[in-house]
Formats: structure tokens, sequence, C-alpha cells
């Protein structure tokens, strides 16, 4: 934890500092979110290093673009089957403890991959049963990573930039884990990428173990399951513009998780490349996302967010438009730089609004519809990609490029609803204290 108490020391030498001169790491003055940013990095890292190695021992194993598909629609179906259920744990239950847990059993996932593929044991139906354990505790981990984010910053103004802070990190570890991936894979295959993505989930497990966090006992509630759920579900009913928001992410995540779906059949079929190559592609979408997460966390609040999120929609159909008929590498490399920024634009975006709109007791559980929403709809629209780049009538081009085109769609129907939501949205802020009463949200 050495970076992080070099960290620490420059943030209390500094501490007289104007915040406005550190505008873009003011989540970084609270002790809690520096560990969890930290020990997430290199955890994060060593996730993407197995996703990718996945990607390619799947479609190295099979060279089917379906079973692709398939083996990424069981690794995140779950996501969208229990996360709703997981926000009514998340909001009973200590959520420190909750994200402990899920890390030493992925930890555990991550172990067995290693050893089966480094036996030459390892086979699609055990990649399946693996992946499907891993969606499980994702179910689960997503939304509380997400809600536990308000208990590490200190100042509660300080979540804007928390939230997308989280999101660099996440891009940031998918610039650099996807190209350490295509190195390791081609020089020592994909069973030392499962050992190291292991070793490094010790970093966020150390972190959290050295969190200090304030007792914050919760009410008792003798409700049942069921009935929290049920109240969630009536809470997101009555709230149009956190529906709005959760429809168009779904929507957009449902059409755009094509090029992220076929990316190892593209480099393959399309720029006759290998897993070197397929490192670049998806390290040129991370820089792109990692860029968009700096640009949203250096900004000081939520004003005009949603009047550009129409825009930042249709921009994201057009760069995989434009990337479904790449030929070059080069264009490749642009193309998606700018999918991945527009993509974490909007993402990011949603979770930025969504988690200034939520009541604290709510929170768990509309976040696990955000994450539903998210990850949720992944599945569903890779397995779709895999079946349309499969069969003879699109292939993997034809199959991005309707994935833009059904961006742009979104996009129209969502700047006709922006006016609505601004009304909705605008005195729930004034309430809040985040805008004053003659400015609009």
């Amino acid at each position: 934890m050495r970076l992080h108490f070099w960290f620490s020391n420059i943030f209390n030498r500094h501490s007289t500092i104007k915040r406005q001169r550190l505008a873009l790491f003011r989540a970084f003055y609270s002790r809690n979110y520096r560990l969890f940013f930290f020990g997430q990095a290199i955890s994060l890292i060593g996730s993407w290093i197995t996703q990718v190695a996945t990607s390619w021992l799947v479609y190295r194993l099979t060279h089917d673009p379906f079973m692709l598909g398939l083996i990424i629609f069981s690794g995140q179906m779950p996501a969208f089957i229990f996360t709703p259920f997981a926000g009514v744990l998340i909001d009973r239950f200590n959520l420190h403890r909750i994200i402990i847990a899920t890390q030493v059993v992925s930890m555990l996932q991550s172990t067995a991959l290693a050893v089966l593929t480094l036996s030459s044991l390892i086979n699609i139906p055990l990649i399946f049963f693996l992946y499907f354990i891993q969606g499980v505790v994702n179910a689960l981990d997503i939304p509380a990573r997400q809600a536990f984010v308000l208990q590490l910053v200190d100042n509660r103004n300080d979540l804007p930039n928390a939230i997308a802070l989280n999101s660099s990190v996440f891009n940031g570890a998918r610039l650099i884990g996807p190209a350490i991936a295509g190195i390791l894979i081609a020089a020592f295959g994909e069973g030392l990428c499962y050992a190291i993505d292991a070793i490094s989930y010790v970093a966020v497990i150390a972190a959290l173990l050295s969190m200090h966090l304030e007792a914050k006992p919760r009410t008792q509630d003798n409700r049942n399951l069921a009935t929290e759920f049920k109240e969630g579900l009536m809470y997101l009913r009555s709230f149009p513009s956190i529906r709005v928001l959760l429809a168009m992410l779904a929507l957009i995540t449902l059409s755009a998780t094509s090029y992220i779906t076929l990316m190892p059949v593209f480099t393959s079929e399309v720029l006759h490349s290998g897993p070197q190559t397929l490192g670049l592609l998806i390290s040129a979408s991370g820089l792109g996302a990692f860029v968009a997460a700096l640009w949203l966390a250096a900004r000081r609040d939520v004003r005009g967010l949603l009047k550009r999120m129409p825009m930042i929609s249709a921009s994201l159909g057009i760069s995989l438009i434009t990337f479904s008929f790449s030929n070059s590498i080069c264009l490749s490399v642009v193309s998606l730089f700018l999918s991945g920024f527009f993509m974490i634009s909007h993402t990011a975006s949603s979770n930025t609004l969504l988690q200034t709109l939520v009541d604290d007791d709510k929170r768990g559980r509309i976040m696990s519809f955000y994450a539903m929403a998210f990850q949720g709809t992944m599945p569903l629209g890779g397995l779709v990609a895999g079946i349309l780049a499969d069969s003879d009538l699109l292939g993997p081009q034809l199959t991005i490029m309707w994935g833009g085109l059904l961006c742009l769609i979104a996009a129209l129907s969502f700047w006709h609803e922006v006016p609505n939501l601004q009304s909705h949205i605008r005195p729930i802020y004034v309430n809040k204290g985040i805008i004053s009463a003659n400015m609009y949200s």
C-alpha cells in the first residue's frame, strides 16, 4: 500500500491548498476512497487481463462467434436475473462485508481458471460453469460497489467526482489490462493471465480491510425481502426520470454490446490479425473511456449532463458505424477510441444523475436496477450479436453497423424526452440544494 501512503502524505502536506486547484481529484481527500481507488486499480487490471484471455481462449478452442456470445451470456446473464434482488440485500446488510466476500469468491474463481488452464484441463463446459459463478457474484458486487461510494467520501459534494473517478479507474484498467493480456497470451498462453488476475485481488481485499468506516447501524426491519423488493419497484414506478434514464441506458448498452462481443472475431476475420491486435483494439476503447471519465471527473456538478446525453448517444452510434466498415487497424483504433469515449460518457452520466436523484434508503435497490440495465443487458446483446455474426445474412461487420444505427434511433427518442426530464428533475435538485432555483439541470 506504499502508493496509498505516498498520496496520503501529499494530500496532508497540502491540506491548505484550495480545493479548486485539485478539482479533478477532490474525492482523494477521503482516505477510504483513496484506499478503494488504488486497490481497485490493481484488481481491475487483472480482471481485464482475464476478460481478454477468456475471449481469445474460447475463440481459439471453438472458432465459433456464436459460442463466444454464449460464453459472455453465461457470465453476464445472472446480473440480469439476480441483481434486482441483490439490491434488497445491499440496502439491508453491511456493504463493506458484502464487497470483501465478493472479492474473495472472485479470487477463488480466477484461481480455478488458472489451475485448470495451466494443467490443460480447461474446456468449454468448465468455462461456462466458472463464468456463471462469476456472474452470480457480480450480480451482488457491481451494485454494491456503486452504493458503497457514498460511504467512502467524507464530503457528500464529492460524490459526482468519486463516481467519475471510479469510472476512470475501471477504464484505465481497460486501457492497460488488454495490452498486457495480448503480450502474455502470445508469449505464455492464457493460464498465466488467470494467475495474475487471482493475485491482483489481494490488493483490493487489503485495501478494504485497511479502511476505517464509521459504524452506521441499519434500522431493524421486520419486513421480508419480497416486500422490500416490491417497495423498490414501486419507487421506480413513481420516479419517471429514473425510469427513462434506466431504459435509455439499457437500450444503448444492448445496441452497443456487439462490438465488445465480436472483437476477437473482427480481429481475426476482418483485420486478419492476432491477440496483440485484439489487446490494442480493446486498449484503444479503454483509452477513450478513460479520457471521458477524466472529463466527467473535472466537472464540478451535474448541470448540463442531461442535455448532452442524446448527442453523446448519437456520437456513439456514428463511431460504431465507422468501426463496422473499417478494414485497417489505424481506423479501427480511432473509431474504437471514440466509441469508448462516448459509451462511458453516457453510462457514467447516467450513474451520476441517478445517484444524485435517489433517496439514500433506496440507493442499493436503484443501483441494482442500474447494474441490470448496464451489465444485465450485455449478455442479451452479446448473444444476439453472436447469432447474427455467425449467420450468412449479416456477419460481424453488418452486425456492428446495425448496433450503431440502433444507438442513433435511441438518441433521437431520448432527445424528445429531455424537456420532460428537466421539468421533473429541476425541483428535486433545487430541494436538495444541488442547483439554485434560477438554474436548469
